[in-house]
């Protein structure tokens, strides 16, 4: 089956530099959070800081989505560092060997414990049934911008699965008994529900024939991987929150005026 033209594709860094222009799901949640920290990112008065989590979770979807040569094109590890001839061992991360080595380097270098944790949730994803059967036919980082309700909007799907016509988005997590409670706290559901709404405008089609997953593998022994379907109901109701701050953001626009969300007294009757 053939991608759908309106899914195009482009480097990481070339879709984020347009975040000022089109919504994102990212973006969004931020609104939805505080409409406030939404206007200092926009504005760059706040950055998104790259910790070791992000670059490791990276270089997870690389691998795991986008194949071995897409990871070793992006990628290289430490253990290629310049080994110190006194000791024999490689130079330490805080010497000018090994920054200069580094600074060399037209890959990102991760260290050689990241990378392991790498392959080991890239072989329990490729054991799982139901994840190599989402993964095995379609479309690794699509990107798709279209007006949807009257805003210029981007997505970036994990996956695209083109003989299901699905949606599958990767996630890794400490303990996968968690992750459904972990899924609402990071906004996950909300996230999908986005790029569902997007695609179908893209597509012309409805969000009906979209179904979606979760995929979800440990970062830490014994790296088990699980995926989850999220039932059109969920899906339903996180798209109508996600359309109502995105009413709320049109308004927040046009008046100037960016909320905390916290300005009313509150009571708290629980501890």
């Amino acid at each position: 089956m053939n991608t759908p033209a309106s899914i195009t594709h482009e480097p990481a860094e070339q879709y984020h530099a347009k975040s000022r222009d089109f919504l994102s799901s990212h973006r969004l949640g931020d609104f939805r959070k505080c409409p406030l920290l939404y206007f200092k990112k926009q504005e760059g008065l706040i950055h998104d800081h790259d910790s070791p989590a992000y670059v490791e979770g990276r270089a997870a979807h690389s691998l795991i989505l986008e194949g071995r040569a897409a990871y070793e094109a992006e990628f290289v590890t430490d253990a290629q560092a310049p080994v110190n001839p006194r000791t024999g061992k490689s130079f330490g991360s805080t010497s000018d060997k090994y920054k200069e080595w580094a600074d060399g380097q037209s890959k990102e270098v991760i260290t050689s414990e990241i990378a392991a944790r790498v392959e080991a949730m890239n072989a329990s994803v490729r054991s799982h049934e139901h994840a190599t059967r989402l993964l095995t036919t379609g479309v690794a980082e699509g990107v798709v911008r279209t007006p949807y309700l009257g805003m210029p909007c981007q997505i970036r799907m994990d996956w695209f699965n083109l003989n299901m016509n699905a949606l599958a988005d990767l996630k890794s997590t400490d303990d996968l008994a968690y992750f459904v409670h972990d899924s609402r706290s990071y906004g996950y559901p909300w996230q999908i529900a986005f790029y569902r709404a997007v695609l179908a405008t893209a597509m012309e089609c409805s969000v009906s024939d979209i179904p979606c997953y979760l995929i979800a593998v440990e970062k830490k022994e014994p790296y088990r991987c699980g995926v989850w379907l999220i039932e059109p109901d969920v899906l339903s109701v996180c798209q109508a929150e996600n359309e109502q701050a995105m009413e709320r953001l049109r308004e927040c626009r046009r008046s100037g005026i960016w909320p905390t969300g916290y300005e009313e007294l509150r009571t708290m009757s629980v501890l």
